[in-house]
């Protein structure tokens, strides 16, 4: 049965697409289904993990219903990364296998991709006959540059863990791709979760920006009530005692 499972654990949510007999390809339903998990993750986590059960990570859409969708049933399809894209908490994609067409987009849309030695990244949108969507060509080119970015989309060319880590694609290649993308959400799970919110936020305004005195402006005011809430006070205290009992 094609479902997404959402496990959460120390305010870290783990959604994994889990068809591995289609090699969790999206479908409309699987789509609403990811949307619906984002939703739900975002209420109680920090921090969340995007991942497809062994062996692909996501091998797209689902080709017939993607041959017979027109403008509202490709937005169905997109529903699902895009809910991941505009998620308000850190999100890390697990990269345990091929990422290919709207599984790319899926991956892209993720804040840090992990590429596990299976990871393939692969455009082939224009292998299908059918041109790029769901904003795959604004993602890939702010993550690898137009150069790597064409010779994806256009040329063909296919990245492996080593070369997605090289190019910018991915942050790091890990053997275990989940296991290394927990410890690294560990540090947000840990966190005030309005101040991670607040941050991530933060980031996309200023990632906008092209002068450095209005991203000064920008975050001076979040700054300034991180600073006079509680736990910004609790921590400060506890800093102080581990420096005086050194």
């Amino acid at each position: 049965m094609a479902e997404v499972l959402l496990e959460h654990n120390d305010s870290i949510a783990v959604i994994t697409i889990n068809d591995p007999e289609r090699r969790n390809a999206l479908t409309i339903d699987l789509s609403k289904a990811l949307r619906d998990k984002v939703a739900e993750a975002e209420q109680h986590a920090n921090a969340l993990i995007v991942t497809g059960a062994p062996p692909a990570f996501c091998a797209g859409a689902d080709l017939t219903q993607l041959g017979n969708s027109k403008d509202e049933g490709l937005k169905q399809i997109y529903q699902g990364f895009l809910a991941v894209a505009n998620a308000a908490i850190p999100t890390i994609a697990a990269v345990n296998g091929a990422a290919v067409g709207a599984g790319l987009n899926l991956a892209l849309a993720c804040d840090v991709l992990v590429a596990g030695p299976k990871a393939r990244f692969d455009a082939r949108f224009l292998q299908l006959g059918i041109h790029p969507g769901g904003g795959m060509t604004w993602m890939l080119q702010r993550k690898v540059g137009p150069q790597v970015a064409t010779a994806m989309t256009l040329l063909g060319q296919i990245l492996d863990a080593d070369e997605a880590v090289r190019t910018g694609l991915a942050f790091t290649r890990a053997e275990d791709p989940l296991a290394v993308a927990k410890e690294l959400a560990g540090a947000p799970a840990g966190a005030p979760a309005e101040l991670v919110r607040t941050i991530k936020a933060t980031m996309r305004m200023t990632d906008a920006m092209h002068d450095h005195e209005e991203a000064v402006e920008t975050e001076l005011r979040p700054q300034v009530a991180s600073i006079d809430t509680p736990e910004f006070a609790a921590r400060l205290a506890a800093m102080k005692a581990r420096i005086s009992g050194r």
